[in-house]
């Protein structure tokens, strides 16, 4: 795992001209500092990630003004310079200029009707967003509240799953004859969340290294590639999955001391996790003089839940995840939630990381990130602020500050954590472990080399009654 540039250092100095478009600097100053005799093998990974940092970034951002305009226009037929030119200038198309190129991000023109209200009144056909069902309030909430009050358990409603994820490497991606290592995401034995995780099967047959309990866990396998096919790699297992509700009493909460274990959870985590000025300067607005964890909390929720969700860059190339959506305006899940594990940390209150898969009983499926804060009496709660406040019911607007829904499966208990066995080569996602890893003897293959893809079915039936966790 790459390590973040250390002030003063050459690399530091790179990823700041990386941050400002200065690619050409940035590559002067890498090739200048690798020159040097005296690197030891940490500075030098450091130093060549920066290098594969900027090389992603130009994967990340590859449309100029006429090729952002024309997919907007696929949209948009009758779309006006001025009004293109007033949503640019708004903020609402990312964009980087680059060596002085003006380049706007992939997603950019997808994102704009996520961001904008009049950009989406615009749109000659005007299809829903492809949302997941549970983002909305519905009658899993509703269950998941009754059964939990019925029970007195906070989890329930338990349904066991069996979920094969593939991982598909493209033809001839690597030599024929070459061995390719995959790393595929594995779920976390979480009591009272998830439990009696099985691995079922995997191909290919013979195990290199079978799953570790390791903070993001996987299944390690190997295989020979095969001129002119592509190498699949793929794992089943089952697990059986809660809904869970503390439904909180904020009368009830009360700041807990900080013990080794919660310290932590209360600190800052460079590079993605910094109490900067600005973030400083946006808690202070928003919790004002607030004393109840759970209140300071709901706030902070309630802030980061304004944030619209929209596509996002890939992890790796951004130098400070939480900063970066501060200043955004947007985030998806995974930024949403480090911006919301920061602001937490900085008032005192201990917040973690979890992340995934999330399904549905239809089609919808979908990699996904959320959280845990820590609220005495109650412990470690679960938060997912991308889902955010759910309307319609006074009583499960803050479900999720404090609840979840069972359609989903944690692989990983924290970010940016090593895997077992390690990889050589750095990550394609140097912050989450979704979709899985992918790498052979000359180097790593980024997500344009390969595909994942899940499918998944019910093996015991979900319990609509008031069954709850033994």
């Amino acid at each position: 795992m790459p390590q973040p540039p250390q002030p003063g250092t050459p690399a530091a100095t790179a990823s700041q001209q990386i941050d400002t478009g200065h690619f050409k600097a940035a590559e002067s100053t890498i090739a200048a500092a690798l020159a040097q005799s005296n690197l030891d093998t940490a500075q030098q990974q450091t130093l060549l990630y920066q290098r594969e940092r900027m090389r992603r970034i130009l994967l990340d951002f590859k449309l100029d003004a006429d090729a952002a305009k024309a997919r907007l226009r696929k949209q948009i037929p009758d779309l006006t310079d001025a009004e293109l030119a007033k949503w640019d200038n708004a903020g609402l198309l990312e964009k980087q200029v680059i060596d002085g190129r003006t380049l706007y991000f992939n997603r950019a023109p997808g994102n704009l009707f996520r961001l904008s209200a009049e950009a989406r009144a615009r749109r000659k056909d005007p299809v829903p967003f492809n949302d997941g069902p549970n983002e909305v309030l519905n009658d899993h909430h509703r269950a998941i509240r009754a059964a939990a009050i019925s029970t007195g358990s906070t989890s329930v409603l338990p349904m066991r799953e069996e979920v094969t994820q593939t991982l598909t490497v493209n033809a001839d991606a690597v030599p024929a004859g070459e061995t390719l290592r995959a790393w595929l995401p594995f779920p976390r034995e979480i009591t009272g969340q998830q439990e009696d995780v099985q691995l079922v099967a995997h191909a290919p047959a013979a195990f290199a290294t079978k799953p570790s309990d390791a903070m993001q866990r996987t299944v390690y396998l190997e295989q020979k590639a095969v001129a002119g096919k592509p190498t699949v790699f793929s794992v089943t297992w089952q697990a059986t999955l809660y809904g869970r509700d503390f439904n909180i009493d904020p009368s009830k909460v009360v700041r807990s001391p900080i013990t080794p274990a919660l310290q932590p959870f209360v600190e800052e985590r460079a590079p993605h996790v910094v109490f900067t000025d600005a973030m400083r300067a946006y808690s202070k607005k928003v919790v004002g003089d607030e004393t109840n964890p759970y209140r300071i909390a709901q706030k902070l929720f309630a802030a980061v839940d304004t944030i619209p969700w929209a596509g996002a860059r890939e992890y790796s190339t951004l130098s400070n995840i939480g900063d970066y959506t501060l200043h955004a305006g947007h985030g998806d899940c995974g930024e949403q939630t480090l911006l919301l594990i920061t602001l937490l940390r900085m008032n005192g209150i201990p917040a973690r990381w979890q992340s995934g898969w999330m399904f549905s009983d239809g089609t919808y499926n979908n990699i996904h990130d959320w959280g845990q804060v820590y609220l005495a009496p109650y412990g470690w709660v679960p938060v997912d602020v991308t889902f955010g406040r759910l309307n319609g019911d006074a009583k499960l607007e803050y479900f999720y500050l404090g609840g979840l829904d069972a359609y989903r499966v944690a692989f990983n208990d924290d970010y940016a954590q090593p895997f077992v066995p390690a990889k050589t080569f750095p990550r394609s996602e140097t912050v989450d472990s979704q979709r899985g890893e992918v790498e052979w003897k000359g180097g790593n293959l980024y997500f344009d080399q390969w595909d994942y893809d899940f499918s998944w079915h019910r093996v015991g039936a979900s319990r609509g009654d008031a069954t709850a966790h033994r």
